[in-house]
């Protein structure tokens, strides 16, 4: 793994997260608790062996700069290596499903120009999944493919991904919009660095396409192959992804799966105390984080660092962050509740199974 860099596009919008993202990036986007969606990757990364990781940034870059600092929660705040927070391109037309652009890579070829290592493994930030990604580059290396893309079965019709044609482990054509049980892209893939360094050159005229958007015409003249991940992955796009797959974390085999403490997710340490339960609180099926405190009842619901819920308030179905406040007989129902946000005594909020309220 000392012959891979990797890097991290984060310089991307998506409207179908709508409110969640008008203030932060997709990659800064809460989860689970205490994370940031761009938690995934960095510790993904790390954890296989990966010691020099860039991150593209986008134009709204305080939250994601404020999360990752100078990557010391991920050990990358090092002399050799380490974390490189790179500039993203501000202006230019592209596709609403562009995640690698051509012009955020070709803007940083000194990062790419640097390194000494042969192999780049490269991978957007709202991809959910507790990934070892040694199996991938080891795979990449025995194949000899020029490009090894990350696949898995949609687990749904996706509008965002790109769905894959694989013909005997290559990757043959893209197509929009995979229905459910198809092959879908997973936004991570391995590339000779050699061959992105030219890639980017041919390319340089329509650098505002995305990476595969400029070589899809080319497919028949690289050796491009596919690698299925198995495991648990989701891909962020929508609020109604954010809301299901948020949710899914109190399945106890997901939580599992990505909160291994064999490869530890990392995060930006804040000092809470315990979650604290006064008599009268009831909390069922629930992830309650550190510095909350619960009077009333909670059901089914996840709760960040520092969420009051006052005496006679109910939460269910809920994902509530940071620092807010649901007081006294107030009902929540099928909600995001952005952070710091309060919800006066007696007021009833509910979404529904198919339409999730998100308030700010």
């Amino acid at each position: 793994m000392d012959r891979v860099i990797g890097l991290i596009a984060a310089n991307y919008e998506t409207k179908g997260l709508g409110e969640l993202t008008e203030e932060r990036t997709v990659a800064s986007l809460p989860y689970g608790g205490k994370y940031r969606v761009v938690d995934f990757p960095m510790s993904n990364m790390v954890n296989s062996g990966i010691k020099t990781i860039g991150l593209i940034t986008p134009y709204k870059y305080r939250s994601i700069i404020d999360h990752v600092g100078a990557g010391k929660a991920w050990d990358l705040d090092r002399k050799n290596g380490g974390l490189f927070v790179l500039p993203g391109s501000v202006f230019g037309v592209h596709s609403e499903n562009s995640h690698f652009l051509l012009r955020d890579l070709r803007r940083n070829l000194v990062f790419l120009e640097r390194s000494p290592a042969p192999y780049i493994l490269v991978s957007s930030a709202n991809v959910i999944s507790h990934m070892d990604y040694r199996p991938l580059i080891q795979e990449h290396i025995k194949s000899g493919a020029d490009i090894t893309m990350v696949y898995n079965t949609a687990d749904r019709d996706e509008t965002y991904r790109v769905g894959l044609n694989v013909e005997n482990g290559r990757v043959t054509s893209f197509k929009p919009q995979p229905r459910k049980y198809e092959e879908a892209f997973l936004d991570t893939f391995v590339i000779t660095r050699e061959l992105l360094l030219k890639v980017l050159e041919w390319y340089s005229a329509i650098d505002y396409l995305d990476f595969f958007e400029a070589i899809e015409g080319d497919l028949d003249k690289m050796d491009v192959r596919g690698y299925k991940y198995e495991g648990y992955a989701r891909a962020v796009f929508t609020s109604s992804d954010y809301f299901d797959y948020s949710m899914e974390i109190l399945n106890l085999d997901v939580a599992n799966e990505l909160f291994s403490r064999e490869r530890p997710l990392s995060t930006k340490a804040v000092e809470e105390a315990p979650a604290k339960y006064l008599e009268g609180a009831k909390v069922r099926n629930s992830m309650v984080t550190a510095g909350s405190l619960i009077e009333g009842e909670v059901d089914h619901s996840i709760l960040f660092r520092g969420v009051h819920v006052c005496k006679g308030a109910r939460v269910r179905n809920s994902i509530i962050m940071q620092r807010c406040v649901i007081e006294e007989g107030a009902v929540v129902e099928n909600v995001i509740l952005d952070k710091s946000a309060v919800v006066k005594a007696g007021s009833v909020i509910k979404g529904t199974g198919e339409a999730t309220v998100i308030m700010g």
